[in-house]
């Protein structure tokens, strides 16, 4: 069959360089859906996108539908015909209600039963008159996180259509959106190329519009503004900084990248880094210039949209908007420095943190008390319970100032600048920035304890005042991000290896917060699930993983140390023997009915099995208790291996359930001595699939 190219653009006003890569994937998706509905054969779809324009390129789309061959089930052969092999009012009223003859139904066997079944053919139709209703609604299906209004009531987009370019092969296809119709029309560069490209096939497509300086390929895109780059570096022998996000940002900001060098007076550079780095990235697109040193120069790389006849008018524009930038940088800094952080945090007590939670006062002083338990709880010194103190206090203050409320980005960053400023102590300064460390998954951790433990206590606050709202997530929806606040908690406690007691800050965090008996339970069994979710991302089976939460999961740190000595022998043969021992044990006493446990009597014992049972359980109980209280894992996977060999054999070699009932009652009641040591170290049997593997 033969094929043509499909060339289909949506012209846009500029749309958010943040949508274009999900829209660019979504439109894929969506067409992709689309053509296999419509069953439309192609060879391959692809996408592009600038700030102008979304286009699909697909490759290879056949003239024509597939025809439709659709068999139905209906009633039983048995119940359609009679023996005379007349039709029924069954198979008259299914061939009607499908559309076909009676005499074309067919006869089909399925599980030993005849039925009945209509053949549904329908001619594929031409794939031009196809088109246009598979594209308007293609156009409709695509919505964004934020969508316009305009002309057309029922239609919303991102931004306003302009123009539709849509040709199959050399033909247009004729459809009609509003007041737009497609056509063969495009437009380049809105200040470099023609506003009028006429666009015979899919295949100068691209080459009509790189005439016209548009670059329609975002890797291509990407590629020029990297070469670019490099071209700078080179000549002023400098490096740019290249977050990966700003280098995409940048790429859906142009349709003709050209990259320049501008400069900014050196006095800036008095001013933190972070804040200069701020400035140029977040807010200017800028990428921020070092030497070969690492030391931030006086410089920046912007990526123009425009290559002008003159770049040094580009530049000198871009370094008037920068130098406004950092000149009210400046004035905040110096302004904000008038008045010390601890001299700030008494105005926390004007700005609301939840109506029925306080103020950010209220939430500093819980914080503060929290990490003052967690200090003890953790056996700090004095002097590290006196700087979490001082670090808790000052934890927020830094929130009032004007740098911040400016560029709230560096909260944290201006907290531990303000506080070197004030003369405060230098581990108080870090840990005012520390304390939000990790801020996602992979973002550094905290390099000192202040910092970790005032983190720690002000995410179990956040965590906890949710759960009293009422607002810990469920299903998909975590409008507060707590998912996320949790997953950081617990990369903060296993990177530092801090051995902290969740449950018992959480519950001190509630009693604080003046919470309903049922939140502290509630805010744990969401941290485990979390917990959870995170050991599976590590590797651990799902049975290892619920067992070791199930054992010590209010601490994750031993929860993580249990579950390595789990994995390590779960797939040992010793290991798996025990814990189909453990299996036996409670399903032969679940079984066992109304008996009642009582003191073992050695007297009543007929085998040496059972006595080696009942001394090495008096043994090791002890044993694994105070191992257990210790925290020593490998210590207890020692002590259940001694005692595998000897359960086994008494499998082997005694039978529980004896004639005699005083025999059976002691054996039972040995048995649930057995089961109270295994007891102490969770359900074995729920690592009972470990034979099989995960």
């Amino acid at each position: 069959m033969d094929v043509r190219d499909l060339l289909f653009e949506i012209g846009t006003e500029e749309i958010p360089a943040r949508f274009m890569p999900w829209a660019l994937e979504e439109i894929k998706k969506i067409a992709t859906e689309e053509f296999q509905k419509e069953r439309l054969v192609y060879k391959a779809i692809e996408s592009y996108g600038t700030p102008r324009r979304l286009v699909i390129l697909v490759r290879g789309l056949q003239e024509k539908q597939d025809d439709l061959v659709e068999e139905i089930k209906g009633p039983l052969w048995s119940q359609a015909f009679d023996i005379y092999n007349n039709p029924t009012r069954a198979a008259l009223g299914f061939a009607k209600s499908r559309g076909v003859p009676v005499e074309t139904l067919k006869k089909k066997e399925i599980n030993g039963q005849f039925y009945v079944f209509a053949i549904i053919r329908e001619e594929g139709k031409d794939t031009a008159s196809v088109l246009p209703a598979l594209l308007d609604r293609l156009i409709r299906r695509l919505v964004f996180p934020k969508n316009m209004y305009w002309r057309e009531p029922s239609l919303r987009f991102v931004r306003p259509i302009r123009w539709l370019l849509c040709l199959y092969g050399d033909e247009v296809i004729p459809l009609q959106l509003g007041s737009l119709t497609g056509d063969k029309v495009t437009r380049g560069h809105r200040f470099m190329g023609s506003s009028r490209v006429e666009i015979s096939s899919a295949s100068e497509y691209l080459e009509k519009l790189y005439d016209n300086y548009v670059i329609v390929d975002q890797a291509k895109r990407k590629e020029k503004i990297l070469s670019g780059i490099a071209s700078i570096e080179m000549e002023h022998n400098v490096k740019a900084v290249l977050p990966p996000d700003l280098i995409d940002e940048n790429v859906f900001l142009v349709e003709y990248p050209v990259p320049f060098i501008g400069t900014f007076d050196e006095s800036f550079l008095s001013l933190p880094e972070e804040v200069l780095i701020t400035v140029m990235i977040h807010h200017q697109k800028y990428f921020p210039v070092k030497d070969v040193g690492g030391k931030l120069k006086p410089a920046f790389i912007g990526v123009s949209n425009n290559r002008a006849t003159d770049m040094a008018v580009v530049r000198e524009g871009n370094e008037r908007v920068l130098r406004a930038r950092l000149s009210d940088a400046v004035f905040f800094y110096n302004e904000d420095l008038k008045k010390p952080l601890a001299l700030r945090v008494n105005d926390l007590q004007g700005i609301v943190y939840q109506e029925s939670l306080g103020t950010l006062y209220d939430k500093v002083m819980r914080v503060k008390d929290l990490a003052l338990n967690l200090c003890n709880e953790l056996g700090c010194d004095e002097e590290t319970a006196d700087l979490v103190e001082r670090a808790a206090f000052l934890s927020k203050a830094d929130l009032v100032t004007n740098m911040v409320y400016e560029f709230p980005e560096l909260r944290g960053v201006m907290g531990r600048e303000y506080a070197k400023a004030n003369g405060e102590n230098e581990r108080v300064a870090r840990a005012l920035h520390e304390q939000y460390l990790p801020a996602f998954v992979g973002d550094a951790l905290p390099r000192d304890i202040i910092g970790a433990i005032v983190g720690i206590a002000d995410r179990i606050d956040n965590i906890v005042s949710c759960g009293k709202m009422g607002l810990l997530p469920t299903g998909s929806q975590d409008p507060y991000g707590l998912r996320r606040t949790a997953r950081c908690l617990n990369e903060l406690i296993l990177g530092l290896a801090i051995d902290v007691d969740l449950k018992r800050i959480v519950e001190n965090s509630a009693r604080s917060l003046k919470c309903d008996p049922d939140v502290a339970g509630r805010v744990m069994e969401f941290l485990k699930q979390r917990l959870y979710v995170q050991l599976r991302e590590k590797g651990f089976s799902h049975d290892v993983a619920s067992l070791a939460l199930a054992v010590i999961g209010e601490k994750p740190l031993q929860a993580v140390k249990l579950a390595e000595q789990l994995e390590s022998v779960r797939k040992e043969e010793w290991f798996q023997n025990l814990v189909t021992a453990a299996i036996r044990v409670r399903n032969i006493l679940a079984k066992a009915g109304d008996f009642e446990p009582k003191a073992v009597d050695e007297t009543k014992f007929q085998s040496d099995s059972e006595v080696k049972l009942y001394r090495k359980i008096q043994e090791i109980t002890p044993k694994l208790s105070d191992a257990l209280k210790k925290y020593q894992w490998e210590r207890i996977i020692s002590l259940l291996l001694d005692l595998e060999p000897i359960i086994s054999e008494f499998f082997e070699k005694v039978l529980v359930m004896a004639e005699d009932p005083e025999i059976r009652e002691n054996r039972l009641s040995l048995l649930y001595e057995c089961n109270k040591l295994f007891r102490l170290v969770g359900d074995l049997g729920a690592i009972r699939g470990s034979k099989s593997g995960d």
